[in-house]
């Protein structure tokens, strides 16, 4: 795994407005639409070990998606093994008996496909783009190594070195990757979404072979796997395959996922400020332990992805208007919400002061239209302008081949259904004026927030 990069180790909440647009988009479409409207039309079976299979069709190339989804990450650690997902993920391309260390992307390459890997807070998951007649192949290697990774001391040690100057690169080397840590870390009073995903530089320094192959012991088994495949493909072509190389592999019985500890009941409102002369602009952040599909109240989920793009979903959001075109105090300001997860979820509302205006000035600003949501409610023209841009955005990922695998993989990983998936739009259709006011106001608690600033230089 040496110089690849884990896709969902974004550095913390405090840059993930960085990256809003790209994680709204797989929170808009982390739910899609019944099959009988068309969208993705998964098939699905399960394998006799418990390994679940998800079938994605999408016949317009010879082109398949070819993912393996574990139902384990950064928040299922050991304490004081922080990184240890992160890290059995770069391990796991250091081989196997049948294939010897640094050829499996090789093999990938050499096939004219391509591969990688990611680890989030939820999930770890792997995968290879490659031709039809390639999926064979790939799938021989997936399983093969799902059960016989093969490690010793110095490519541990190796790889371990390349984490470290990895966490270095994304997070010591610049002022927001540090400060988000310590946003993160501030953020959960006791819930392990506050170890970062990539571990404390300490921990990760700590890791060893034999912490590694426990883990991978541990969770790596089909019954803690979900496969899926998208695109020229149906599920009738693909359960003898997966019969074949993954329905061999023997159940984990002794498999047993640690349950998450209980986010406690925030009590006090949080602030944490920086500076550092690296900053060019002050930068001012908000975020709110949120309800999610698994903490709180589930079903103010949608409600609150139908508030997020009226308050902050681009230029015609009440954000937006208010700071940056009608009082001119902000250079930019949006909300992003994070929902789909084992744990609890986040609401964040981020802005940039214009050249020459007061922070504070803006945070009060930012207050004022959180008050409006909360005492005089959102229009019914919004909503259904928000509807119909949640709607148009998840038929738009129809486009992109993996989108459908990655919807499926994450969403089954936090716990939901493929009928939760495909119940999606009609859900959000019937949401209403009440139901987004009544999402805010349960949500939109100070006592449950955290408040970030992070400056240009210390305050004179």
């Amino acid at each position: 795994m040496t110089g690849r990069r884990s896709l969902d180790d974004d550095g913390g909440p405090y840059v993930r407005p960085l990256i809003a647009g790209l994680a709204a988009a797989m929170v808009l479409t982390l739910f899609a639409p019944r099959a009988d409207a068309g969208l993705f039309d998964p098939q699905t079976f399960t394998l006799d070990n418990g390994m679940e299979v998800v079938v994605v069709p999408d016949h317009r190339a010879p082109v398949v998606v070819h993912m393996v989804w574990y139902r384990v990450g950064a928040a299922d650690e050991p304490k004081g093994k922080s990184g240890i997902a992160h890290f059995l993920e770069h391990l796991m391309f250091k081989g196997t008996e049948k294939i010897p260390p640094g050829e499996f992307s090789r093999i990938v390459a050499a096939n004219g496909g391509r591969d990688n890997a990611f680890t989030s807070q939820d999930y770890t998951a792997y995968f290879q783009v490659v031709a039809k007649d390639r999926l064979p192949l790939m799938m021989e290697m997936e399983a093969d190594r799902m059960v016989n990774l093969r490690l010793d001391a110095e490519s541990v040690a190796t790889e371990r070195q390349v984490i470290l100057e990895e966490r270095r690169q994304r997070t010591d080397a610049t002022p927001q990757g540090q400060f988000g840590e310590q946003v993160q870390a501030t953020f959960y009073l006791s819930h392990p979404y506050s170890e970062p995903i990539i571990g404390w530089e300490e921990e990760i320094g700590s890791l060893t072979r034999e912490d590694a192959l426990a883990f991978y012991e541990q969770f790596y088994a089909p019954n803690n796997a979900i496969l899926v495949v998208a695109g020229d493909i149906t599920a009738e072509e693909l359960k003898p395959l997966a019969e074949k190389h993954y329905g061999v592999l023997p159940a984990n019985e002794a498999l047993e996922r640690p349950t998450l500890p209980h986010e406690p009941p925030h009590r006090a409102a949080r602030r944490i400020t920086d500076s550092d002369p690296r900053v060019a602009e002050p930068s001012w952040q908000r975020q709110y332990i949120a309800d999610s599909a698994n903490w709180g109240e589930p079903d103010n989920v949608i409600a609150l992805q139908v508030l997020g793009d009226i308050l902050g979903g681009g230029s015609t959001s009440r954000l937006y208007r208010a700071l940056v075109v009608e009082q001119g105090i902000a250079a930019s300001a949006g909300a992003w919400y994070s929902g789909v997860n084992r744990g609890p979820g986040a609401f964040g509302l981020y802005a940039t002061p214009a050249r020459g205006a007061d922070i504070e000035d803006l945070e009060r600003a930012v207050d004022a239209e959180i008050r409006r949501v909360i005492e005089d409610g959102v229009t019914q023209e919004e909503l259904d302008r928000a509807r119909t841009v949640l709607l148009a955005e998840a038929v738009y990922m129809r486009d992109s081949l993996s989108q459908g695998a990655r919807v499926f993989g994450s969403s089954l990983v936090a716990g939901l259904t493929v009928e939760d998936v495909e119940s999606w739009p009609d859900r959000l259709r019937a949401v209403t004026v009440d139901d987004v006011v009544r999402a805010a106001r349960a949500n939109f608690r100070p006592e449950a927030s955290v408040t970030a600033i992070l400056s240009p230089e210390n305050p004179s």
